[in-house]
């Protein structure tokens, strides 16, 4: 497995780069928070599943749901997903994350 990275300087630079590399019609993506990290995987070489992207920033969020407003560029926690305007992020905070480990520890 090989991966690159994309390190950010905030949560908010993460959010604001998924948010422009998603599908148009893709408002809500995942994200994971993992031993000091907010992280998503972006496959490089989706045919083989050998490559990925990580683009992180060293930050920890809360598990549950995030309105994002790329034009304010804020995030808030939300109860529900409503806006068709903003990208949602769920964020998610596993117990054990074997891909993460291997890319945290080629930092």
């Amino acid at each position: 497995m090989e991966i690159e990275y994309a390190e950010y300087a905030a949560v908010e630079d993460v959010f604001l780069y998924m948010s422009a590399v998603a599908p148009p019609i893709k408002n809500t993506m995942p994200v994971t928070t993992y031993r000091g990290h907010v992280m998503s995987f972006i496959p490089l070489s989706p045919a083989t599943g050998g490559s990925y992207l990580m683009v992180y920033t060293r930050a920890d969020l809360e598990p549950g749901i995030y309105e994002f407003d790329a034009a304010e560029r804020s995030y808030r926690p939300v109860t529900s997903i409503e806006r068709a305007d903003r990208a949602y992020f769920v964020a998610v905070r596993p117990t054990r994350d074997t891909i993460a480990d291997a890319a945290i520890a080629g930092l």
